[in-house]
């Protein structure tokens, strides 16, 4: 299964090459044209010269740790990279390195800290990266200045209809793009595993001005609070209730007319969706929509429990549906569904 590949490799952002050779291997056969620009992104190129011109992104990089120094002891102080709750790193096994190198995240035990310490979550400062050595001249010969820490854990079916794993914020979406390219459509489909989202969007607005498509629809992982203590009109979005649509986020505000298009669509094909409920947080539509004189862009999303943490929770309905809904979506615009205008010439 792709996405338990895709879950289980290693891509902080900035490091993302073991997730773009993955898709490039598995996406190469289907592929017109594939390339990596400067930055990093995957380019999968179907349908050259037809119209429109559609881009589709999904970012390769996860959230994690890069190593900032050492003990004496040989114990590693790391930096977060992208946006993570301090409150779930304590304890949580890691790989440190090009080499994978295994460590756990420690921190002072409970038995030792005195209670105005108890009171208070542990932050980055107060945590170290383990890897079992006695010195840091053993630490010096094994991890670098700068070398990358990645969550670890085993991708497996849980529950009803559910997988457990990490980095589903993006790698979901990284799946759902992946079997969209071993399908035609009647227009130009430019399909971007994009770097850096985690980080400020960097990625996505680097390929926004390459392509300069027609219109942008991102595929991403969003945030599910169905869960003990929230109520109703608080989940954001819920596992089961198919792909999300995005009306607002912090980086981004969806057209009207994207928004009626998504809908119809789903309707019309009979998928569930619903609408995700919060305004904060960005992702690469933000850039993309900015790019040239304005790129239409929608956000479809899929509902994931405890993103930005070392493990998620999806429904595999939810994925199957997403997918469904994008492939209708690309139909749907070959077939004129969707107007699409310019109010400035175009730059080729």
């Amino acid at each position: 299964m792709l996405l338990k590949k895709l879950s289980e490799a290693y891509g902080i952002s900035g490091d993302e090459s073991n997730v773009r050779e993955l898709l490039r291997r598995e996406l190469e056969p289907y592929a017109e044209e594939i390339r990596t620009d400067a930055l990093g992104n995957l380019y999968i190129i179907k349908g050259k010269g037809k119209k429109p011109r559609v881009m589709l992104t999904a970012h390769m990089d996860e959230i994690g740790l890069i190593v900032v120094g050492y003990e004496k002891s040989g114990l590693l102080r790391a930096a977060k990279v992208g946006g993570i709750d301090d409150r779930v790193l304590v304890s949580k096994p890691v790989v440190v390195g090009p080499n994978h190198i295994p460590g756990v995240i420690g921190a002072k035990a409970i038995h030792l800290q005195k209670p105005a310490e108890r009171k208070k979550p542990l932050d980055i400062t107060n945590l170290y990266i383990d890897i079992g050595v006695r010195c840091q001249e053993e630490a010096e010969k094994l991890v670098c200045i700068g070398d990358y820490v990645a969550f670890c854990q085993q991708t497996r079916e849980l529950g009803t209809n559910c997988l457990l794993g990490k980095a589903f914020d993006d790698r979901a979406g990284c799946a759902v793009l992946a079997e969209l390219c071993k399908e035609d459509y009647d227009l130009e489909l430019t399909a971007v595993f994009t770097v850096q989202e985690e980080i400020g969007l960097r990625g996505a607005t680097v390929a926004a001005y390459n392509v300069y498509p027609d219109v942008g629809i991102v595929l991403e992982g969003t945030s599910a609070y169905d869960v003990a203590g929230i109520t109703d009109t608080g989940y954001v979005t819920r596992l089961g209730g198919g792909p999300a649509i995005t009306l607002m986020d912090s980086s981004f505000i969806a057209a009207q007319k994207m928004v009626d298009f998504i809908v119809s669509t789903a309707e019309k094909l009979a998928i569930p969706y619903q609408f995700r409920r919060l305004t904060t947080a960005g992702t690469d539509a933000g850039a993309i929509s900015l790019a040239h004189d304005g790129i239409p862009g929608a956000v479809i999303a899929l509902p994931c429990r405890y993103i930005h943490s070392p493990v998620s929770i999806l429904n595999l309905a939810d994925f199957h549906h997403t997918i469904r809904l994008a492939k209708g979506l690309l139909v749907a615009i070959a077939e004129g569904g969707l107007p699409l205008e310019r109010t400035a010439e175009k730059i080729e």
